[in-house]
This record gives C-alpha cells, sequence and structure tokens, in this order.
C-alpha cells in the first residue's frame, strides 16, 4: 500500500523558517509529480506548490511565492518544501500528495495518494 508520510511540522514565530518533508514509499517516485496543500479549520484544502515528476517544472500558490521552495529527492523518495518569512496566515496542516505523471497544474481531485498531514503553527 502506497504511503506518504509527512514530517518537519511545529510551531515556529512570525518571520521564521520551516522545512516540510514527505517521504513516499510503495510507489516509483521518479514517476508521480509531488504537491504541498495545506488546510484550516472550516476552509477548503488549498494549494500551495508543486514539483513535475521530472522534476523541470515547478509552481506556487500566489500566496506563497518568493517565501516556499518546493523541490524533490528521487533517490530518497521525498519531497520537501522550504518555508521563509512565514506569517500566521501560513498556520495550517500541511498535506503532500502524489499524481501519476500529472502536471503541476493538476486539479485536487487528480491526486491519486494523500499523506495524513503535518500542523503548522505560526504565532505572531
Amino acid at each position: 500500500q502506497v504511503q506518504l508520510v509527512e514530517s518537519g511540522g511545529g510551531l515556529v514565530q512570525a518571520g521564521g523558517s520551516l522545512r516540510l518533508s514527505c517521504a513516499a514509499s510503495r510507489l516509483t517516485f521518479s514517476t508521480y509529480t509531488m504537491a504541498w496543500f495545506r488546510q484550516t479549520p472550516g476552509k477548503e484544502r488549498e494549494f500551495v506548490a508543486s514539483i513535475l515528476w521530472s522534476g523541470d517544472s515547478t509552481a506556487y500558490a500566489d500566496s506563497v511565492k518568493g517565501r516556499f521552495t518546493i523541490s524533490r529527492d528521487n533517490a530518497k523518495n521525498t519531497v520537501y518544501l522550504q518555508g521563509n518569512s512565514l506569517n500566521p496566515e501560513d498556520t495550517a496542516v500541511y498535506y503532500c500528495a502524489a499524481d501519476k505523471y500529472g502536471s503541476i497544474w493538476s486539479k485536487i481531485s487528480q491526486y491519486d495518494y494523500w499523506g495524513q498531514g503535518t500542523q503548522v503553527t505560526v504565532s505572531s
């Protein structure tokens, strides 16, 4: 069974940084476009960033562009999300997702697998 396991969440002060990791198992990682989404209570899950299965292209939500960086290490079956200059509006549960040969602009419904999420809390 495919597993995506996020880690690296926690409490950080506004202006600080955090790096999230998502380790994938039981799938051919290099064939999956990977993405990060986030969700706060009462709101829909929203796109944060994605990286193409080949690693050639990335995409970001406007709200995080210039502050967050997505990357992947296919040798380690892991995707990362580096967040800098965090603000309280970044507080959410962050989820990673996998879409086989997907586009960097794939819709949320197109993602095949999801992790369980990791909480990020940014204090003001």
